[in-house]
C-alpha cells in the first residue's frame, strides 16, 4: 500500500508540474487525471504506474513543455515514455535477433561516471572508440549522468530498452561527428527515427525545426537531413550495439561495420586540439592512478 501511495503521489507531481509550468494546460484536465484511481503496484524502482487517461495527459502536457522550452529534459523524457507504444517492443525485437542485442539485455549494463572509467578510456590510442568518446565528452563539455531515469513505462525489460536508448545517444554522436548544438541534435533526431523508429525523435524531427530561422534552417534541411535519413536508415540498428564491449575498436572500422559515415561539417564550440589536450591530461592521471 505504501508503495502505491508513494507512486501515485509522484504521479501526482508531475501532473501538477505540468499545471504549473506551463498556462497551455487547462487545470480541470490536470485536476481530473490525478483523481483517477491506478491500483498498479510499482514494476521496478522508480517506476510511476499511469492509467490510460493520465497517460495521454502527460503525453500531451510533455509535448506542450517541451516545445516551449526544449531543455526541459524531464518533459522530453516523459514524452518519450508516454508516446513510446509499439516502438519499444520493435526494439526488443531487434535486440533479441542478433548476440550483441541478447547479451545487451541479459547484462543491462548502465552508462554513467560511475559505471564507465573516463580515465581508463583515455588510455586507448588515439582513433579508438574509446578515446573517441573521452575526447567528445571533453570537446562538448559533456558528461554521460545527464539522462533522466524512466518513470512511465510498465515493462521492466521495455523501460531498460529506452534507458539504454537514452545513455547511448552520446555514442551516435561521436560515431557521426556531430557536437552538442540545436542543429546537431535536430539532425541525431531525424537519424535515430530513420534507425529506430522511435515516435519522439519524429517528433522532435518535425517541430524542433521551429526553432531555427533562416540559413540554420535551410542547412538543416538541405544538407543534415537528406544525410541523417539515408544514412539512419541504411545503417545497422544502433540499439543492438554493445558499446561497451568496443571501447578498443577502431572508430573508422566501427563506421564501416555499421553502415555510418560523417555528418556533413559542422561548428564546435571548443577546438579539437583542446579537447585532445584534455583527453591527453586524463590518460596521465589514469596512468598515476594504476602506479
Amino acid at each position: 500500500m505504501a508503495g502505491i501511495l508513494r507512486s501515485r503521489l509522484a504521479a501526482h507531481n508531475a501532473l501538477n508540474n505540468l499545471r504549473y509550468g506551463s498556462r497551455l494546460l487547462s487545470k480541470n484536465v490536470i485536476t481530473t487525471a490525478t483523481r483517477a484511481i491506478n491500483t498498479k503496484e510499482p514494476a521496478y524502482p522508480g517506476h510511476i504506474p499511469l492509467n490510460w487517461f493520465e497517460n495521454g495527459v502527460l503525453a500531451v502536457g510533455s509535448a506542450l513543455m517541451s516545445l516551449a522550452d526544449p531543455r526541459r529534459h524531464d518533459m522530453v523524457a516523459a514524452l518519450g515514455e508516454t508516446t513510446a507504444g509499439s516502438s519499444l517492443p520493435r526494439l526488443r525485437d531487434r535486440m533479441l535477433e542478433s548476440q550483441e542485442g541478447r547479451q545487451i539485455l541479459k547484462d543491462r549494463p548502465r552508462i554513467n561516471s560511475t559505471t564507465v572509467d573516463m580515465n581508463q578510456l583515455a588510455q586507448y590510442p588515439e582513433g579508438s572508440f574509446g578515446n573517441a568518446y573521452v575526447t567528445w565528452l571533453e570537446r562538448c563539455g559533456v558528461t554521460p549522468d545527464t539522462r533522466e531515469p524512466v518513470h512511465y513505462i510498465d515493462d521492466p525489460e521495455l523501460a531498460f530498452v529506452m534507458q539504454r536508448y537514452r545513455e547511448c545517444h552520446d555514442f551516435y554522436h561521436v560515431l557521426t561527428n556531430l557536437p552538442v548544438s540545436v542543429t546537431a541534435e535536430l539532425a541525431l533526431k531525424y537519424f535515430e527515427f530513420a534507425n529506430l523508429g522511435l515516435p519522439m525523435a519524429g517528433l522532435s524531427a518535425v517541430f524542433g525545426p521551429l526553432q531555427l530561422k533562416g540559413p540554420q534552417l535551410q542547412t538543416l534541411l538541405s544538407e543534415f537531413v537528406p544525410w541523417a535519413l539515408r544514412c539512419g536508415g541504411t545503417s545497422q540498428s544502433m540499439i543492438t550495439v554493445y558499446w561497451e564491449q568496443r571501447w578498443d575498436q577502431n572508430i573508422e572500422e566501427m563506421r564501416k561495420e555499421f553502415g555510418v559515415w560523417e555528418a556533413p561539417p559542422t561548428k564546435w564550440r571548443k577546438p579539437l586540439s583542446e579537447a585532445k589536450r584534455a583527453a591527453e591530461k586524463r590518460q596521465l592521471e589514469g596512468r598515476s592512478q594504476m602506479v
